[in-house]
């Protein structure tokens, strides 16, 4: 299935030395993390307040018992492993292909696969600092701690990711955007480009070629070069790096 797409994906990857990929929710589907936006994901089920209240900044300061519920069950899946499309990205880093993984995802899973560069837009629930001290704490602590996790200061801890109404890292903004300028190729998957500015980054690509890789479409019309509307996993699964 998708013989073609992946042929031509396979010329194209074969074409390149300094490929950049960039990528969202999508890309964890596979290992069984939900989404947000798809039709069984976060978005679409039944809360007493919307996701996007949930792990608001306000949210997180006003309620922050009722946050760590929801994150805890809904946005910290330790058991999740690797899927194919986080390992083929890591071989072609491996290879020389790959120059850079910029990810939506605060799951770690890049990493996990092996992955060396991975540029974490929206942070990561492997770092959490308490907010007193600062003293680092892992996400089994986080996961497994009773109600809000606590310092042994007293703190409250928070993890390092980008809630709503927080910015960006300016640092990780930079390095992003370099990469993708200097790419000879950009692959964009598992991502619907909805949340901004990180969808804006792709308009800084003035390389070779364009790859959007799936399920649906996105919501701005990018101009790829190939577009493959399937999970990634299965696609990225099938490339071969020599």
């Amino acid at each position: 299935m998708y013989e073609q797409e992946v042929n031509r994906l396979q010329e194209i990857i074969d074409d390149s030395s300094r490929i950049v990929f960039f990528g969202g929710a999508g890309v964890s589907t596979e290992s069984n993390i939900p989404d947000f936006r798809s039709a069984d994901g976060l978005y679409q089920q039944d809360y007493k307040y919307s996701p996007e209240q949930i792990v608001s900044r306000t949210f997180f300061v006003r309620n922050t018992e009722g946050f760590y519920e929801f994150y805890k069950n809904k946005m910290m899946f330790l058991d999740a492993g690797p899927n194919a499309a986080h390992l083929k990205l890591a071989e072609l880093e491996e290879k020389g292909k790959l120059t850079a993984v910029i990810t939506q995802n605060i799951d770690g899973l890049h990493q996990a696969a092996g992955s060396k560069n991975v540029l974490e837009l929206h942070g990561s629930i492997h770092r959490n600092y308490c907010r007193e001290c600062g003293e680092f704490y892992d996400a089994h602590y986080v996961k497994y701690s009773e109600g809000i996790p606590k310092c042994k200061c007293g703190g409250i801890i928070k993890p390092d990711v980008v809630l709503y109404e927080e910015g960006l890292d300016s640092m990780i903004i930079q390095r992003s955007i370099q990469a993708i300028s200097g790419a000879d190729t950009l692959i964009i998957g598992g991502t619907s480009l909805v949340v901004y500015p990180a969808a804006g980054f792709i308009d800084y690509f003035r390389g070779k070629h364009l790859v959007v890789i799936n399920k649906s479409e996105t919501a701005r019309e990018v101009g790829a070069e190939l577009s493959i509307a399937a999970p990634i996993g299965e696609i990225l699964g099938q490339i071969t790096v020599s």
